[in-house]
């Protein structure tokens, strides 16, 4: 019963509504646009906002290059986790590195990284950094944890490399890798987000972002911060529907 209901859309929805009159309600108290707005007035800024082409030209300039370093630290960090789990060597090599990644803040890192790289490129870097111990990581485990007799059996047998990660690596690593993507995705949003604040890419959200909070426009604010979830949670959707799409149909 309790599954069932965690499960049900139109709970979900309900759980929205109610934080959504929560909001309402705590701008209503305060009475003050510029410490919160209502979720009405939100709205209707964001509404304002789709018309223009600059908020179009901010979103694509975002999108695109989180997405890259997104792509790119999963690409870079799967090649790698691989080359640790048949190589200790490069194991023990890569994980001060990634060690050291996770753990330093994302303000250090951006600052660090603007010494080296043009703001506008900004966002790539640091996602790519910031999801790149996540990714590799979970696929490392992934690889760690799959079952060794059956990669014995595999030997025994002569089955070929390509088919023991089909049906042997594959179904191991699924799990994994939804985890890492559903983990790392989000990250990617905010730390990227939070690069261009830093950085002020002309043309990027962040910049949107810092503009509203330099002139006090606080729906504008909220309005951005909305668009931002929005576009985490599509993209993470979309990215979980088709990596589990290529894992079925790689295993089948």
């Amino acid at each position: 019963m309790t599954s069932t209901i965690r499960e049900n859309k139109l709970f979900k929805a309900g759980g929205v509504v109610f934080w959504l009159i929560i909001w309402e309600g705590a701008s209503l108290l305060i009475n003050e646009e510029l410490f919160l707005p209502s979720p009405v007035r939100v709205a209707v800024r964001l509404f304002q906002l789709l018309p223009e082409a600059s908020f179009w030209s901010a979103v694509f300039f975002t999108l695109f290059r989180i997405l890259l370093g997104f792509l790119l630290s999963v690409l870079t960090a799967s090649i790698l986790a691989s080359l640790s789990y048949r190589f200790p060597l490069v194991s023990i090599l890569s994980s001060p590195l990634v060690k050291t990644v996770r753990a330093t803040p994302v303000a250090s890192i951006v600052i660090l990284v603007l010494v080296w790289v043009h703001s506008r490129n900004l966002s790539v870097v640091i996602s790519f950094l910031m999801v790149f111990p996540v990714v590799y990581t979970n696929i490392l485990e992934g690889l760690v944890s799959t079952d060794k007799d059956l990669i014995e059996a595999a030997s025994v047998y002569r089955i070929t490399r390509l088919k023991r990660i089909r049906y042997i690596y594959l179904p191991s690593l699924s799990p994994y890798i939804q985890s890492a993507i559903s983990t790392s995705l989000g990250l990617a949003w905010k730390s990227g987000i939070a690069a261009e604040v830093i950085g002020l890419p002309d043309g990027s959200i962040g910049e949107r972002v810092y503009e509203a909070k330099i002139y006090l426009s606080t729906p504008d604010l909220f309005a951005w911060t909305v668009v931002i979830i929005i576009l985490a949670f599509l993209f993470e959707r979309f990215f979980l529907f088709v990596s589990s799409s290529l894992l079925r149909r790689a295993e089948s």
